[in-house]
Parts: C-alpha cells; sequence; structure tokens
C-alpha cells in the first residue's frame, strides 16, 4: 500500500472519530452518569479518598519519571510504519493489562485496589511509546502534557469529552493557554472524570467468583480505548 493511499485510509477513520468526539450526549449517557453518581454515594469516603490520592499522584510520578522515557523519537518512520509498531505495542499492552486484571480481579478486594496503580502505569507508559513512535519529543513538557490530555480525553464523560477533544484540536494554537506548571492543571476534574468513566466496572472487579473475568476483559477494553484515542490523537497533529 503506497503512502497516499494509506493516508486517505487513516483520514477517513480519523473523520469518523471526530464525529464520535463531537457528538452530543445520549439519553444513555446522561443515564450512566446518573448512576455513576448513585455508586458513589455508596461507596465509603474512605475509599474515595484513597482512589484519587493514588490516582492524581501516581499519574504525576509517571508522566514526569524519567525511567517511563524510553528513548528518543525516530524520525525516519514513515506514518505507515509507524502505525503498525503503534498497533503492536497496542497488543502487547492490552494483553498485559488483562493478564493484570485477571490476576488482581481475583485476588479479593486488597488485590482489586491494587490493580488501579498497576493499569494507570501502564496507560501512561504506553501513551509515553506511542509519542515516541510518532517520532515526538517526550522529554519536553509540553508533549507530556499532551499526553495528560488524551488521557482525558479517553477516559471522560462525553460532555467533558468534548471540551478536552476542542483543545487538543487546537494544540499548536493553544500555547498561551497550556500550563506552565503541573499544579496549574486541572486536576480534580481530571481525577473525578477518571473515576467516573472506570469506577462501576472496577467495583464489580472487587466482586467474589466474577472478578477475574470482569477485571481481564475491564483492562483489554479500557487499554483498547486508549490506544485508538492515542492513534488519532497524533493523527490530528501530523495530518
Amino acid at each position: 500500500m503506497d503512502t497516499e493511499s494509506y493516508e486517505e485510509k487513516i483520514m477517513h477513520e480519523l473523520k469518523i472519530w471526530q464525529l464520535k468526539m463531537t457528538k452530543k450526549p445520549s439519553l444513555t449517557n446522561r443515564l450512566a452518569k446518573g448512576l455513576q453518581h448513585k455508586v458513589n454515594d455508596i461507596i465509603p469516603d474512605k475509599v474515595h479518598d484513597l482512589i484519587t490520592a493514588t490516582i492524581k499522584n501516581m499519574v504525576k510520578a509517571v508522566l514526569f519519571g524519567s525511567e517511563y522515557i524510553s528513548k528518543y523519537p525516530d524520525h525516519g518512520l514513515s506514518l505507515e510504519e509507524s502505525e503498525k509498531l503503534v498497533l503492536e505495542k497496542a497488543n502487547f499492552y492490552k494483553k498485559v493489562a488483562a493478564t493484570s486484571g485477571a490476576g488482581t480481579g481475583a485476588g479479593g478486594l486488597l488485590l482489586g485496589l491494587a490493580d488501579f496503580p498497576i493499569l494507570l502505569g501502564l496507560k501512561i507508559k504506553f501513551l509515553f511509546d506511542v509519542a515516541v513512535l510518532y517520532g515526538f519529543d517526550v522529554t519536553e513538557f509540553r508533549e507530556r502534557l499532551y499526553i495528560l490530555y488524551l488521557f482525558e480525553l479517553a477516559f471522560s464523560s462525553q460532555e467533558k469529552r468534548s471540551q478536552v477533544y476542542s483543545f487538543i484540536l487546537n494544540w499548536d494554537m493553544k500555547n498561551e493557554q497550556l500550563p506552565t506548571e503541573l499544579e496549574a492543571f486541572d486536576w480534580r476534574s481530571f481525577q473525578q472524570e477518571y473515576r467516573d468513566y472506570i469506577d462501576l466496572v472496577k467495583m464489580l472487579q472487587l466482586m467474589p467468583g466474577i472478578g477475574a473475568v470482569v477485571g481481564a476483559y475491564a483492562n483489554y477494553q479500557l487499554m483498547d480505548k486508549l490506544a485508538e484515542t492515542a492513534m488519532n490523537g497524533y493523527r490530528l497533529r501530523l495530518l
């Protein structure tokens, strides 16, 4: 397949994805959000506090930990070559995430809770790898912020997703609006959206008997969602 026809193919995929990012919340989305609020009310505050602190501290540590920078970008790859490698990475991370979900889901409450930081680390590391494969330098603060916004885009409600998408759509024009320090990022919104997105299914992972199956399936699907978001997020900038 030549470069032009490949780019035509992924442009078509990109346009379909963009429509998904901009559509209004459906009745199902709104009902799910309402259900999530009810579930949140049932969960003890101590559990909420633990999850919130874990999300914030883990994301910050991983996002700005030098050990997560695997290598400098290879600018010699074509877009098709880059995406072939990205898909290979995605398949690897989905399998690792599923294995983690199955193992922790079968281990009861404590191991089930342990899956939160494990999965967070896998997701951020995957985004680092994807950025490098697309030719972006993740040693730059700005590129790490882009990773953070891609993460938020993947795991937010439809209403919030539209806002984040609008922001990254004009990424190169948003320089003056970008936080210059990590603490300036809207962590409260980031945490709540992520928690609301995964809480229900991850709480099912803690249930005896079905935890392993739910954990494996949920982690695989969450990583798959992130892969789709990451690929199209970088296509926006390259095309």
